[in-house]
Order: C-alpha cells, then sequence, then structure tokens
C-alpha cells in the first residue's frame, strides 16, 4: 500500500468483530470501530469516513434504522454505506438496498470479497467505474442523444445506432441494463434482446423498451421476452430517469439474493 489509508467507520456491537475486521483490514485501510449509536456519531464528528461498515443487528438502534438517520442528514447522506451482516433473507438484503445501502455483504465473507466490494465504492479514481453502465439502441440519433442527456449523471451511457453491431460493441463494454427500441431497421428490438439473451454476461442484464410503438401487442411481446419495463416516447426525463433507477436496484436486489 502507498499513500494513507482510507478511513472506514465500523458499526457493530459486538467488539470481537469489530476487533476481527479490523485486524484482517488494517493493512488496507484505517478502521474506526463504533459498537453503539452514540460512538457512532462521535467518531463522525471525529473523522471523516469515505465509507461506512454497518451490522443490521444492533441492540438498540437496528442497522436499518441507522441507515435511514444518516440518509436523511445532509452532513452524511454521501457516504457509502454496505452491510456486513449475518443475516443472509432475501427480505434483509432487499430493505437494505431500498434504504441507500451501495451494497451487501453476509458474514461470513473473504477478505478479497469485502476489499474488491470495498473499493467499488471508495476509490475516486474509478467513479466512473462504480456508476451504472447502460446501452441504448435507436436508430435516431437525435433519440440517443436524448436518452444520453437525461440519464448520463447518474450513469456511464452508450449509444448505438446501428443495432447489426450490438454484439460486436458489447466486446469492449457490459452494460448493467439495455435501453432498446422495438422497430428498427435490420434488426428489431424483439430480436435484438433474443440476441442478448443469448450472451452468457447478459442472460439476466435488464432490458427497457423505450418506443414510440406502443401497441398492446408489442407490450405483450416485451412482458413474455421478459422485458424489466416498456416505455412509450416522449417519456418525462424524471419519469425515466425512476425507471432506470428502479430497474438497477431491482436487478441488483436479484443478483445479491440469487445464490440464497
Amino acid at each position: 500500500m502507498t499513500g494513507e489509508r482510507r478511513k472506514i467507520i465500523m458499526v457493530d456491537d459486538l467488539n470481537f468483530c469489530l476487533l476481527t475486521v479490523k485486524g484482517r483490514l488494517k493493512e488496507h485501510y484505517q478502521i474506526f470501530p463504533a459498537q453503539t449509536v452514540d460512538m457512532l456519531y462521535e467518531m463522525l464528528e471525529a473523522v471523516e469516513p469515505e465509507l461506512i461498515l454497518l451490522d443490521i443487528g444492533m441492540p438498540e438502534t437496528d442497522g436499518f434504522e441507522i441507515i435511514k438517520q444518516l440518509k436523511n442528514d445532509y452532513r452524511y447522506m454521501h457516504i457509502p454505506v454496505i452491510f456486513l451482516s449475518a443475516k443472509s433473507d432475501r427480505r434483509s438484503i432487499t430493505k437494505g438496498i431500498s434504504l441507500g445501502a451501495v451494497d451487501f455483504i453476509v458474514k461470513p465473507f473473504h477478505d478479497a470479497q469485502l476489499i474488491d466490494c470495498i473499493e467499488n465504492h471508495l476509490d475516486p479514481s474509478r467513479s466512473d467505474a462504480v456508476k451504472p453502465i447502460i446501452m441504448a439502441v435507436d436508430d435516431n440519433p437525435s433519440v440517443l442523444r436524448s436518452i444520453k442527456s437525461m440519464l448520463d449523471n447518474e450513469n456511464k451511457v452508450y449509444t448505438l445506432s446501428e443495432p447489426q453491431v450490438l454484439t460486436e460493441a458489447l466486446k469492449k463494454v457490459s452494460p448493467d441494463l439495455f435501453i432498446l427500441d422495438c422497430k428498427m431497421p435490420v434488426i428489431n428490438g424483439f430480436d435484438l434482446m433474443q440476441i442478448i439473451r443469448t450472451l452468457p454476461r447478459h442472460r439476466e442484464t435488464p432490458i427497457i423498451f423505450l418506443t414510440s410503438e406502443g401497441t398492446l401487442d408489442n407490450v405483450s411481446v416485451a412482458m413474455s421476452l421478459g422485458s424489466a419495463d416498456f416505455i412509450v416516447k416522449p417519456v418525462d426525463e424524471e419519469i425515466l430517469r425512476q425507471k432506470v433507477r428502479d430497474t438497477l436496484k431491482n436487478f441488483m436486489i436479484l443478483r445479491l439474493t440469487h445464490h440464497l
């Protein structure tokens, strides 16, 4: 390690857990332990952490309530929170992500797993890397510019006006979500979706249709193919942003709970 180690606050009511994780991560980060909510807030006054590791099963105030407090406080709402918990049920993971956690690690964990997770949400030199990657495919360049303008602040948006070269483009970028038009020359959106599903890395990647062809037949076909949503143009900017956020959040929850 070179340079100053990053500062992380870890919240857990069990001193044994705090000491164990601190010992396992001390070569990589400065870990500041907090056994109670009061100690967390005292630590926040003294330290400027770049990330918080948070247990759920706290005796006085559980981790869900703590993250609610943090996300409602302008001083701390920007700090990424990772749940580090023995709870592994789908409900806990879903609730944690829904409340604003950036990830959820189940105890016991491998050191490399936790370090990779922390680095994904910590290193500012990878700020673009931690943004969700979206691939928008539409034969109309003006539509693609509009999609990029609406979504590029919160996401890394790639656009493609020639659907027939998508598989080649996917050798260079791996999207977390696709936005497809239905009616396109050479390959329509429905056929393109089926091509995407043949690619091992994208068998479950969410796909949203954004199209002016909002017929009942098109909606039925899209849903039968397993699309995450179907949006009819023109679309309000905030509605599109929210639908993308919700779809990415649901996909993250699905991925985290896939092996439960």
